[in-house]
């Protein structure tokens, strides 16, 4: 099990921008079934899908700029991460993830 500490993006508006306003990123959870864009980011991402148990579904390592990333729409939360933290704590399929929730990094 892995525990990760996130900000909760709750509003529809804090959702649509993301990391967008940000100068570094810092881990935020989205519950969104429409996959994520990274327009207008400063910086890579990296990218955890989870199931109803929060265990990972699918990852992208490094998601650069000016992409999208899509999953199957059954799965519903999603974690960006700052770049590098997935092979950092040894993130893999399958691992069950323990969200710690935080206020603003």
């Amino acid at each position: 099990m892995v525990c990760l500490k996130v900000k909760v993006l709750k509003s529809f508006k804090d959702k649509a921008l993301g990391l967008i306003n940000s100068k570094k990123a810092f881990p935020v959870l989205i519950k969104t079934r429409f996959g994520i864009h990274t327009f207008g980011l400063r910086f890579p991402v990296d990218v955890l899908v989870l199931d109803k148990g929060n265990k990972v579904v699918r990852t992208s390592i490094n998601l650069r700029q000016n992409r999208f990333f899509m999953w199957n729409p059954k799965f519903y939360t999603v974690i960006e991460l700052p770049q590098g933290q997935i092979i950092k704590k040894n993130i893999k399929l399958g691992d069950t993830i323990k969200i710690k929730v935080i206020d603003a990094a």
